[in-house]
């Protein structure tokens, strides 16, 4: 009977080893200030759990705020991702910022507690970490990278602006920034401003603009 037992227990365990990688969108929580916070991470198919894997963070923009956990997902980044899924082999996490006044950085502890459960979960390869992130994502990007540049491995801010007194702390790492000359928003002022301090600090970021 024991035998059988630990022969059927062995099945088992073969069967659940076995079980195929859950990818695509995945709908998750974190608890955050005593409720549970939704946000997505993207999981691509070819995802292989043994190998760190590249990994990037986008920041939304004000229209995507909210706690439905979705939103985030339909503007940027997300919608690209789906219009072409299997061009895409990096696993992407998806925060949401709650609606109130205040960007990203009001929530730091949210975006960096979703990163570090994400790496709990997944096999992130935290020498390839990304962080891009558009308007009000854009602004998160540029603030979040200034304060935490050894966490990322490059960046790529979207129509944002930063604080020019912050950027010789980013001036070693890979940049490439877009904006439309024409945003109505946010002013390319705020882009071109942090351009030219990053290059004036040593730095050599690329600058596109539409």
């Amino acid at each position: 009977m024991k035998t059988a037992f630990l022969g059927w227990m062995a099945s088992v365990a073969a069967l659940v080893g076995s079980a195929p990688q859950e990818s695509g969108f995945l709908d998750k929580t974190i608890d955050y200030n005593g409720a549970a916070v939704k946000y997505v991470v993207y999981v691509p198919k070819a995802y292989n759990p043994e190998k760190p894997h590249p990994t990037i963070l986008f920041l939304h923009g004000s229209g995507e705020q909210g706690d439905d956990g979705q939103n985030q997902v339909k503007v940027g980044l997300g919608a690209a991702i789906k219009k072409a899924e299997e061009k895409w082999n990096y696993i992407v996490i998806f925060p949401q910022k709650p609606k109130g006044r205040g960007g990203f950085m009001e929530h730091e502890k949210l975006i960096l507690d979703i990163i570090e459960k994400t790496k709990k979960e997944y096999k992130v390869d935290d020498k390839r970490l990304y962080i891009t992130g558009l308007s009000m994502g854009g602004m998160g990007t540029w603030a979040l990278t200034c304060k935490h540049p050894e966490m990322f491995a490059a960046a790529a801010p979207v129509c944002g602006r930063g604080t020019p007194a912050d950027a010789a702390k980013i001036k070693d790492l890979p940049i490439w920034n877009f904006h439309g000359d024409k945003d109505n928003s946010v002013s390319i002022k705020g882009s071109q401003e942090m351009i030219d301090a990053i290059k004036a600090a040593g730095g050599n970021p690329k600058f596109t603009i539409y």
